[in-house]
């Protein structure tokens, strides 16, 4: 008898002991690379989220730049619908995107816009297809469930402009569309920005995953949930309270993110909101007095976001980061 339960107690830590490895040779190891656009190809325009019934033209505009490229375009069946405070009902948004991924003709999802409800759909979608045929999925936002989601299955995505980016002053944008039609043609991403006195110098290497502050927030505790061990995590956020930045981040933090996180790259924290007590520091500080106890280096101002100037990232990628306080400071992707 002592020798069965002590046969079984092996046996158990061995499976402990090889499933914990497994765990972190999944980590580590690189995710699957969608086959890059060439010319010819066909992507979907969808609206996973918000509604666009009233940027009919913009989406048009949208169209018309990839088209210049040499691609092709169709939109989701219920692009321009309205079911309330979403382009279409649940059932019809996530067909739209499930039939996007089930055509192997089309090669790249492109959200026309974020807003909120991607993650009202994400139960509903069967990612068979995608696995046998992976494509690029591309936007920011609300878009980050998705590039969370498929972070998790092991994909690369795009957090890229979307279709209502056109919408934007065209001179601020130059540098947006750039580096988005090299992410989507893969062609090396490399940035180089000054850097900022607030910035926590260091270097570093790793996959690097994120999206949008709260939406990170809202996968926390479901299968969806990026794991930010040895990744380098972006955030980036738009019309939140300092204290409600400050709540989320927290929440990351008690959830683990920081333990093993390798560094940070802080985008766009846009519109804050004035809250009648203040909160006495500033949004920099706040970040930093949150991984205060974390030895990694935290980049700020990256230009990425709900701004304009909003560069691509390729998410589950590896990337080097070198952060200064002066000078340069570099992000750069691998090939």
């Amino acid at each position: 008898m002592k020798v069965t339960k002590l046969l079984m107690i092996v046996f158990f830590a061995f499976v402990i002991s090889n499933n914990q490895t497994q765990a972190q040779e999944n980590i580590s190891s690189d995710l699957i690379t969608p086959p890059y656009i060439q010319k010819g190809d066909t992507i979907a325009i969808v609206a996973p989220a918000g509604k666009l019934t009233n940027r009919k033209e913009i989406i048009l505009q949208a169209k018309e730049l990839v088209e210049s490229w040499g691609l092709h375009v169709v939109y989701g069946k219920h692009l321009f619908d309205a079911a309330g405070h979403f382009s279409a009902t649940d059932e019809q948004r996530a067909d739209d995107f499930q039939k996007a991924m089930d055509n192997p003709n089309i090669k790249a999802i492109w959200a026309g816009r974020g807003g909120y409800g991607t993650v009202r759909i994400l139960d509903k979608l069967d990612f068979t297809q995608f696995k046998k045929h992976p494509k690029w999925v591309i936007g920011y936002s609300d878009i980050t469930a998705l590039h969370s989601h498929l972070n998790t299955l092991g994909y690369e995505t795009i957090h890229g402009m979307m279709g209502t980016s056109l919408g934007d002053d065209p001179e601020k944008i130059i540098a947006t569309i750039k580096s988005f039609k090299k992410a989507v043609f893969g062609e090396q991403l490399s940035y180089s920005l000054v850097s900022s006195k607030e910035n926590k110098k260091g270097v570093a290497k790793g996959q690097l995953i994120g999206g949008n502050l709260s939406i990170l927030t809202s996968m926390l505790g479901s299968q969806s949930q990026m794991n930010a061990d040895g990744k380098i995590l972006f955030i980036e956020e738009i019309g939140e309270y300092k204290y409600s930045i400050d709540r989320m981040l927290q929440s990351l933090k008690r959830a683990g993110f920081f333990n093993n996180c390798k560094g940070i790259i802080v985008g766009g924290i846009s519109n804050i909101k004035v809250n009648s007590t203040k909160w006495g520091s500033s949004i920099e500080q706040l970040i930093l007095d949150v991984v205060d106890e974390y030895d990694f280096p935290v980049l700020f101002h990256f230009p990425a976001g709900h701004e304009p100037d909003n560069r691509a990232l390729i998410y589950g990628r590896t990337i080097e980061m070198s952060v200064t306080k002066e000078g340069i400071s570099t992000v750069v992707f691998d090939e």
